[in-house]
């Protein structure tokens, strides 16, 4: 019996425990923050310059010829346009042997040279080294095909929804 006794009274203070903190916490009223204060321009249009500002446009051609003016001197000697040729040469003899008929790609490399380089100067300018470039054809962005239209109030078809 008196197991009986203090389970009911157990159960009682837990109910009414469980009231309490039921009653404590939750909050019917929800508070809003303060509505943020209404800003103010700090300058007029007269503050402002008359064009904004831009960077230098480097074009790529310009960027070609800082990478391999080493030395930044405005020209390109034998050696840093060579430079990468060798570094070609190593990507391209795989199983670095060394049997990669450089002589074949060297002499076409050297004619390069000698006919960008105008003036004979052995340097070339930036105008020289632009002849250089390799001419690339332009790709296509995407060879997908144009997407098809609907007529408005068709429904449309899922997938699997066939009815042949």
């Amino acid at each position: 019996m008196w197991r009986y006794l203090v389970g009911a009274g157990g159960a009682l203070l837990l109910v009414v425990a469980g009231l309490f903190l039921f009653r404590g916490s939750a909050s019917t009223e929800t508070r809003l923050p303060p509505a943020p204060k209404e800003a103010v321009a700090s300058g007029t249009e007269q503050d402002l310059p008359a064009e904004p500002p831009s960077a230098t446009a480097r074009t790529r051609e310009q960027k070609r010829f800082d990478r391999i003016d080493k030395d930044k001197n405005g020209t390109i000697a034998k050696d840093e346009y060579f430079a990468l040729r060798r570094k070609l040469f190593a990507k391209l003899d795989t199983d670095r042997d060394g049997k990669l008929s450089f002589e074949e790609w060297s002499v076409k490399a050297v004619e390069r040279f000698q006919g960008a380089d105008k003036d004979k100067s052995g340097t070339l300018t930036r105008a020289e080294f632009a002849t250089t470039a390799v001419k690339r054809n332009a790709k296509p962005r995407c060879a997908c095909a144009p997407a098809r239209t609907q007529a408005p109030g068709t429904p449309r078809q899922e997938a699997g929804d066939n009815e042949d």
